[in-house]
């Protein structure tokens, strides 16, 4: 990218410039494109400060002492419904008068070039343009209503008097209700008259006017604060919120321009999992419906647990809803539902989806019933005969406590020597080094996985019922009746099984400052429970260093837990300062941001640790060290259904294919731990060839998770391959790279990307070779027409064997011994002269006996039911027809009762409507008759018999006919069910010169329609045309492609042929038929060859043929290409990516695209970078602003 190049363009940065003072003011557009009359502006101001003087009207007689508080809140209120019924009705009497204008007008100019045409100062155009009007009448009338409430409330938070006392200072409150009314002036504005383009943008298109409701949210938030505080005196804590509050409400003009708070979608989902996961031991999940309902059913366990009287009953209850909400119940919900379906029909439900039979059996369901038996009878016997009313560091609960370290710190080792990195940073001696030999990788790995099983043994049957003993024996579960027991227990009881090894890490630090300040009189003991010092605990774990930070007493969980944020986050700032310094075409306009950002390094620090306490991404402007804080927003960042939408093309087939096989190796990998802990909103990066798979685990639990896998493009663009060779250096550093220290440091250490493991994936290995001296070589083009010929009779004679293998089971068998008459072109291999009129001209004896004798009156040309009469009449002739046999064709077999459906075949195709008297190079196809009776089981189609090329043509091709080759190819049928000795029959149809005949003139006559008129070696250019489908002009060529099936079984034998070709040109010539055979059955099973635009490669390719060709030309290089897909167990490399520089980069794709809508395909955000993989990433988002050219719906995979 040229450093001449701005960040906006032109147009783009004048946009952009009138769009964010109407996000700041709320919506008023006082910065137009085009001079605008004065009285626009007027129009504007007067709307705008249309609240701030009703409520001045009601401000003003409470100050008088004329109204009460809270009739002036009722008076300002009333008076501001009335206005926004009044100006919504305006909007709506605008929009229908100017309606039938509308309808005239095809194409608005003024409107595209962002330019209006205004009339009056209450004009209908003006006002359409003041006061844009809401879609659905539901939001006129609610709307209103709450912009009166608004109002109202609002008159009623900014009383002066109530300000004074709250500060204490007449300066202060004069500020505070200034720009308090500013702040809700801008909130009624974009309710009522016109909305704001909002800097934090979630959702793509505002359907349901969600947008309007974003700013009036945040003040009713504001506002119910000040009205606790007025009916809950005595609170000091909600005074001093209630004072900070109203400080805070003249700063949220900027909070909504620099997009710090969430839309109203946005935060309910966020509010849902940060309360679900850290507030009652959840996981955020895979879909938005399954939140709803999980963050129900989990507040009503907590609610629920309070009221129960006895503590026996508080354990037992917290326990089995802990376990049971762990599992994934919709999967067993819907096993559950088709088994009973299938015990009621009696029959196996086919509605059930393929796999979920395998992944959830009875056995699976029995061992979870036992883990629950168990888990209950621990408990409650624990805490009935165990528990102790005394802290003591030789208690049971201090034991376990001991106990729980020891897991934690065993667990750990064994899950660090399943990565190929300790850390991330150093490299792990333990793990194997022969990656690139296949099968010793695998064999060694399979050392690691056994370690995995002890390690899974560990954490999902050992380390819950620890912990569980260590919970059912804490003393704070002898007083009922607390909030924070039902909270903090619940949380604590539940992460047991949702979250284990986060879990155990927070119960074993607990346990340990538990034993250090085992003291009573310690404040952390008796001023709190064990499930609130859980709470307090650890909410994520995804840094490998967090094992060395130091612990606090109190907040020593949530502290860590953003502290993790914390660092990520800085690690990820590092990253974009490094990254911006290190591109040389920016560096110079980058340096100044680098120096700014050094000197002013303490008020970015700010800006991380805001971001990092309300858990939202750090947002770099342009990806330029230019931060800010992003608004907080759900782990998948979108707000879509996971896998509904993807840029699909010709290429995603090949994430199709290999997901399933990709799940199973992901299932193992997981379970050995090679992954790191399993947390949503982890993101990683797999790589294989010219593949990038994404993965993004969407929730968690107790044995299972969810994922997400997205396939990103293959095209080769400058960027894209920038990164994937960067991606392919780190992998190759980690896992290729031979090193000579025991414990070497991560070279790529700075990178986005931490190398984790290598999987082993079914998948198809693309290869693409150069056929420059195979595909020009005239001995190769030589052969190429010989060897053309025999593929023809080989896929021929098996089409035929298999078509009447299949009409045995219609037809009867004894019908196949009847004699069947066969129309065939009148060959004569042997050698005669004639002149070149008897080959130029029918024979116009024959053709009078043909017409005449033979169908009586009827003209040959007539179709459909006059055919069929004629059939009547040849069904009781007995002897052969005169003239239609020739001389060296009769045998012993030329009399017998003649078959209706052979001679209906000849009248159809035998005799071709002609003209009388016309002139044509043909000859009449005379009747024939096969020497054996079992040939019509070769018999090919009788739409095939039709001729079309001389007879001097005919005879001259027919020397090219191999016949021992066409005998061999009969011998070696093995098809038949017949009750004769299957040989013995195979030698007479190999003898069967009618039938021989026929397949002469059906192969050649496709020869000649491949190759054109001229007999001559073809050119590579031939090849390839005719190989893409587009076959040379021919008098053959329209008798061909009226024969859909015929040409596809020509193509195809044209392209085994050059798949021949290529192969003994590659492996040695070929010694015999019998190897020959072979070759074309291996192309016939094994193989498909065509195009890779073809509906039939996808379909190969989702049936996993092992193996698939196609021809190609690049005009670059000017080369023949021949490309092999092989399908095979290959490795591929997975990395771990850091979340926070995904996540941060998404808010800023969302905000550039959304709210800048700088589009530009040439846009520095999507330059590539190797630190930040900038391309990638903006690839892996969902539509419509990522274009990933594969998306998985939801995939669940099963951890043991």
């Amino acid at each position: 990218m040229s450093p001449d190049v701005p960040l906006l363009n032109d147009y783009k940065k004048d946009f952009f410039l009138k769009r964010f003072p109407q996000t700041v003011l709320g919506g008023p557009r006082l910065k137009l494109g085009f001079c605008a009359p004065p009285y626009i502006y007027v129009n504007q101001i007067i709307l705008f400060l249309m609240p701030c003087i009703l409520g001045g009207i009601g401000t003003l007689l409470y100050q008088l002492g004329i109204l009460e508080d809270y009739y002036t809140a009722a008076l300002s209120g009333g008076l501001m419904l009335f206005t926004a019924f009044v100006i919504q009705f305006a909007s709506l009497y605008a929009r229908n008068k100017s309606m039938t204008v509308e309808r005239m007008l095809t194409t608005d100019i003024l409107a595209e070039e962002d330019e209006h045409e205004f009339t009056s100062c209450a004009g209908a155009e003006t006002i359409k343009f003041l006061i844009p009007g809401k879609k659905y009448i539901a939001n006129t009338v609610f709307h209103s209503v709450l912009a009166g409430l608004m109002c109202g409330l609002g008159t009623w938070y900014l009383l002066p008097k109530r300000i004074t006392l709250l500060c204490g200072s007449t300066g202060g409150t004069a500020v505070l209700v200034f720009f308090g009314w500013m702040t809700l002036c801008t909130g009624e504005y974009s309710l009522i008259v016109n909305t704001a383009i909002e800097t934090a943008t979630f959702q793509t298109q505002d359907t349901y006017e969600i947008t309007p409701l974003m700013r009036p949210l945040y003040i009713f938030f504001f506002v119910s604060v000040d009205l606790a505080h007025r009916f809950m005196v005595n609170i000091p804590a909600l005074e001093q919120m209630n004072q900070v509050f109203h400080i805070l409400f003249i700063f949220l003009p900027f909070l909504w321009a620099l997009g710090i708070l969430p839309p109203p979608d946005a935060l309910f989902l966020w509010a849902m999992e940060q309360v679900l996961e850290f507030g009652l031991g959840g996981s955020s999940m895979s879909t938005h419906p399954r939140l709803l309902i999980m963050f129900i059913v989990s507040a009503g366990t907590a609610i629920t647990s309070y009221f129960i009287p006895s503590t026996v009953g508080v354990v037992l209850f917290m326990t089995g809803l802990g376990f049971l909400l762990s599992l994934n119940l919709s999967e067993m919900g819907f096993v559950f539902k088709h088994s009973v379906a299938r015990h009621r029909v009696g029959t196996k439900s086919k509605a059930l989806p393929s796999g979920s039979e395998k992944q959830l059996t009875w056995k699976e369901c029995l061992f979870y019933i036992m883990i629950l038996v168990l888990a209950l009878l621990e408990s409650v016997l624990l805490h009935r005969f165990a528990c102790c009313s005394q802290i003591s560091k030789n208690g049971p609960q201090a034991i376990i406590g001991y106990v729980l370290m020891v897991l934690l710190i065993t667990l750990w080792i064994l899950r660090e020597i399943q990565s190929v990195y300790i850390f991330g940073i150093f490299q792990n001696p333990f793990y194997p080094k022969d990656v690139q030999t296949g099968t010793l990788f695998l064999e060694k790995q399979a050392r690691l996985m056994k370690i995995g099983v002890v390690r899974w043994i560990l954490l999902n049957l050992v380390s819950p019922f620890a912990m569980i003993a260590f919970l059912s024996l804490d003393t704070s579960l002898r007083g009922l009746h607390s909030v924070s027991v039902s909270i903090g227990f619940t949380r604590a009881f539940r992460m047991v099984w949702q979250y284990t090894e986060n879990a155990l890490l927070e119960t074993a630090i607990v346990s340990a400052v538990h034993v250090l300040t085992s003291s009573p009189d310690v404040w952390w003991n008796r001023s709190l429970d064990t499930g609130i010092r859980l709470l307090l605990a650890f909410k994520a774990i995804n840094f490998p260093w967090s094992t060395v930070l130091a612990v606090s007493q109190v907040l020593v969980g949530i502290m860590r837990d953003r502290l993790i944020q914390f660092i990520s986050k800085l690690q990820f700032a590092v990253t974009v300062l490094l990254a911006s310094w290190m591109e040389k075409k920016r560096r110079k306009s980058t340096t100044t941001l680098c120096i700014f950002n050094t000197v002013f390094s303490p008020f970015v620090l700010v800006f991380i640790v805001f971001s990092t306490l309300l858990s939202s991404p750090l947002v770099p402007l342009f990806t330029l060290p230019l931060f800010l804080v992003g608004f907080p927003r759900p782990t998948q960042s979108w707000p879509g259904v996971v896998g509904t939408a993807a840029c699909v093309c010709a290429d995603t087939v090949y994430y199709y294919q290999m997901v399933p096989s990709l799940t199973a190796a992901l299932r193992s990998a997981m379970v050995a731990g090679s992954l790191g802990l399993l947390l949503p909103g982890s993101h990683y990066l797999g790589r294989f060839q010219d593949r990038l798979i994404w993965i993004m685990i969407l929730e968690r639990g107790y044995t299972y998770c969810w994922i997400n896998i997205k396939g990103l493009e293959l095209q080769e663009t400058s960027c894209h391959t920038a990164e994937a060779r960067r991606v392919d250096e780190v992998f190759e550093g980690a896992f290729e790279q031979e090193y000579t220290k025991i414990c070497s440091i991560n070279e790529h250490l700075g990178n986005v990307l931490t190398p984790c493991t290598v999987l082993p994936v079914k998948l198809y290995s693309d290869a693409k070779n150069v056929l420059s001296g195979i595909i020009d070589s005239h001995d190769n083009l030589r052969e190429f027409k010989g060897d053309l010929v025999k593929v023809l009779v080989w896929i021929l004679v098996q089409y035929c064997s298999r078509r009447s293998h299949m009409q045995e089971n219609v037809h009867k068998t004894e019908n196949k011994a009847k004699a069947s008459l066969i129309i065939l072109p009148a060959l004569d291999t042997s050698p005669q002269t004639q002149s070149s009129d008897d080959t130029d001209s029918l024979n116009s004896e024959i053709s009078d006996d043909w017409s005449d004798d033979i169908f009586g009156d009827e003209p040959t040309s007539k179709k459909g039911k006059e055919e069929k009469e004629q059939l009547k009449v040849l069904q009781s002739i007995n002897l052969p027809i005169p003239g239609s046999v020739e001389s060296q064709s009769v045998d012993d077999h030329s009399i017998g009762k003649v078959h209706e459906n052979s001679l209906y075949k000849g009248v159809l195709l035998g005799y071709p409507a002609v003209d009388k008297g016309k002139q044509e190079d043909m000859k009449y196809i005379p009747l024939m008759e096969f020497s054996c009776s079992h040939s019509h089981l070769l018999s090919l189609p009788e739409e095939w018999m039709s001729n079309c090329l001389p007879n001097s043509k005919m005879r001259e091709m027919s020397s090219l006919f191999p016949e021992e080759w066409y005998q061999f190819v009969l011998r070696q049928l093995e098809c038949f069910h017949l009750e004769e000795n299957v040989p013995n029959v195979l030698e007479e149809i190999a003898k069967d010169r009618v039938l021989k005949d026929f397949y002469v003139h059906v192969v050649m006559t496709c020869y000649f329609s491949l190759f054109g008129v001229d007999n001559m070696d073809p050119s590579p250019g031939h090849i390839l045309r005719v190989y893409n489908g587009a076959l040379p002009w021919s008098v053959a060529l329209d008798w061909l492609t009226e024969k859909p099936e015929l040409f596809q079984l020509a193509l195809k034998a044209f392209r085994y042929t050059l798949k021949l070709m290529i192969d003994k040109a590659s492996l040695g010539p070929i010694e015999d038929f019998k190897e020959l055979t072979n070759c074309l059955v291996e192309y016939e099973s094994d193989w498909y060859i065509g195009l890779v635009s073809d509906e039939k490669w996808k379909e190969a390719i989702l049936q996993e043929k092992p193996c698939l060709f196609s021809l190609g030309y690049d005009p670059n290089m000017g080369v023949y290409t021949g490309r092999v897909l092989t399908l095979q167990e290959l490795l591929i490399h997975v990395g771990k990516l850091n979340t926070e520089a995904v996540r941060g980069q998404w808010a800023n794709l969302s905000w550039e695209l959304l709210y800048a809508t700088n589009d530009d395909e040439e846009r520095y955000s999507i330059q590539a970078h190797p630190l930040l993989l900038r391309n990638l990433t903006v690839q892996a988002a969902d539509p419509p602003l990522g274009y990933p050219i594969y998306s998985s719906k939801p995939i669940h995979i099963h951890l043991y």
